[in-house]
């Protein structure tokens, strides 16, 4: 309960200033490695991250030699990271390494297509169990966890639909806050709603600011991670 306790109340909005309660955390999503906190249950990359696809490889998506690449249901060929294995598309980083083809894909991303025109990740559905920090670094003290979901809910790659909890430690997790919005991948910052929560937080209210950063490395994961600053700003 300390560590709740503690970075609650040294911000602890009314007391203080009068003004709305303000919270910061750090959410780190972490796709494959040896330490994943999310995983694509759905969907055609989903499938590619599970290893339900020819060839598919944990490392990678190399061809084994003298072969052809199959093409998967959609008639397309997946791009993959080549480090982490886990496929472009995928996950709150959207896809990377590649140019914008003037589409709406604000992450200036290469958007590979099926034959019915939409995106290969669209409908994956990821689920989630990511870390909440108070510092950026992943080895830094952990307040809690974000659980829930996140949908590829636009055919063109650029926003996932989140639904999920911030389930702060302190004896069972008593206290939560529950977000649900549009994330724009690529975009400096999105907004959640806060859409109440349990505990303290039963009757909040209010929205969260999430802003993409760049993992600062001191503590390294094998994955592939996003690392989230959530500025929670509250009333009730």
């Amino acid at each position: 309960m300390m560590a709740i306790a503690t970075n609650i109340s040294a911000i602890d909005p009314i007391a203080a200033t009068g003004k709305e309660p303000i919270i910061e955390l750090y959410m780190h999503d972490i796709l494959g490695g040896s330490n994943p906190t999310a995983r694509p249950v759905t969907g055609l990359l989903g499938n590619i991250y599970s290893g339900q696809v020819p060839f598919a490889m944990p490392i990678g998506f190399n061809i084994p030699g003298g072969s052809i690449p199959i093409p998967n249901a959609n008639g397309a060929n997946p791009t993959v990271n080549g480090v982490t294995g886990v496929p472009l598309g995928t996950g709150l980083s959207g896809t990377s390494f590649a140019p914008n083809n003037n589409n709406n894909n604000q992450n200036n991303a290469q958007l590979t297509l099926g034959p019915d025109g939409l995106g290969l990740g669209f409908g994956t559905i990821t689920v989630i169990d990511d870390v909440l920090t108070i510092q950026p670094e992943l080895g830094s003290q952990i307040v809690g966890k974000a659980q829930g979901v996140y949908v590829a809910s636009s055919a063109d790659g650029s926003r996932q639909m989140m639904v999920f909890s911030a389930l702060f430690e302190g004896g069972e997790y008593g206290d939560s806050l529950n977000f649900y919005g549009l994330y724009k991948i690529g975009s400096t910052m999105s907004r959640l709603s806060v859409i109440g929560g349990t505990g303290k937080f039963k009757y909040a209210k209010g929205f969260g600011e999430l802003r993409p950063l760049i993992p600062p490395g001191q503590v390294a994961t094998d994955g592939a991670e996003t690392l989230l600053r959530i500025t929670v700003h509250l009333n009730y």
